[in-house]
């Protein structure tokens, strides 16, 4: 047993490149199990769904091996990039921000759980892990429904989830939820480091999070980079979902890089504000072998008796997760 134990630690000090030898027995037992648990993110109910696993066996994540991009090979290749993310608290300034948190019993957070349904229902047809989510113009709602599905998503029992703050522009969804400001995208693409850094695990969604970070003078220079791509096949291989907040569609070219790396888009349109030619220009630019759906956002003739035909979900486990 003791040459078990010695192997196990052996193996997690040159994981972590700590000496868990100088550490007491038991603080290095936990560190371990802590570890292992991180790594148990498969989700049981794939392996009866045929097809919804199809998404880590094709496409960039499994290319990225044979190409030499940097990917996780092993539980203890997980381990070590998971171990590495620091965690966060977040505290958003309102409320309504996060509903999927704050008001998980409204109607609004049950549209959200429908739309997660959805999405894994999508892709068991189809290769669906990057999801884009974008608008024609400003002010749509597009970070706020992103952050909203990414918190959804993650409450699925062992799904890890990455919200991608993709708008280098005017970014927002750090702000959304009390963050402050962080290093993120825009750092490690005018770096050096092989390896995804800048992403965070924030405790109470229970997803991880990769910010723009400090937008530069010329934000479409930096997307244009091969690293984008190395980047995307790394976090592909080591996250279940990716939903990546983008710039608006008009006037800028930003979201064309994204809608390239992305398996499927979502477009958030809102009432009173996308008029008819914005939102057909919008739809022209986008590419329609990627398009999932359009989400009307702030929907004014929703019919409030729906409250009565949702279902209204038990109380969550104390780890924050679902079934």
């Amino acid at each position: 047993m003791s040459r078990i134990f010695d192997a196990l630690q052996r193996s997690e000090s040159e994981c972590s490149g700590v000496d868990l030898s100088l550490l007491p027995t038991a603080i290095a037992v936990l560190k371990l199990a802590e570890l292992r648990a991180i790594s148990a993110h498969k989700d049981p109910m794939q392996s009866e769904r045929p097809g919804e696993t199809h998404t880590k066996e094709h496409g960039p994540a499994a290319a990225a091996g044979s190409q030499g991009l940097p990917r996780p090979s092993s539980p203890d290749d997980h381990l070590c990039a998971f171990a590495k993310f620091e965690s966060l608290e977040i505290s958003p300034p309102r409320e309504d921000y996060l509903v999927c948190l704050t008001d998980s019993g409204g109607l609004a957070a049950e549209k959200f759980r429908f739309l997660g349904v959805r999405l894994r229902h999508l892709r068991r047809d189809r290769p669906l892990q990057k999801i884009l989510i974008t608008s024609t113009i400003p002010n749509e709602g597009k970070s706020v429904v992103a952050a909203n599905l990414a918190c959804t998503l993650a409450r699925r029992r062992q799904q890890r989830t990455l919200l991608l703050e993709g708008d280098l522009r005017r970014p927002s969804l750090s702000q959304m939820l009390g963050l402050g400001k962080l290093q993120g995208i825009c750092e490690w693409l005018h770096g050096d480091k092989s390896h995804a850094t800048n992403i965070y695990h924030l405790e109470r969604p229970g997803m991880w999070i990769l910010p723009a970070g400090n937008p530069s003078d010329n934000p479409l220079e930096p997307l244009q980079s091969a690293r984008l791509t190395a980047l995307m096949d790394e976090l592909t291989a080591l996250f279940d979902w990716i939903i990546i907040d983008s710039p608006p569609v008009l006037p800028l070219a930003d979201t064309s890089v994204w809608s390239r790396l992305a398996d499927g888009i979502l477009l958030v349109t809102r009432q009173g504000m996308t008029a008819k030619r914005q939102l057909q220009k919008g739809l022209d630019t986008l590419d329609n072998k990627k398009m999932i759906g359009a989400l009307l956002n702030c929907a004014q003739s929703a019919s409030h008796s729906d409250d009565y035909y949702y279902y209204r979900p038990s109380p969550v486990p104390s780890d924050g997760t679902e079934k």
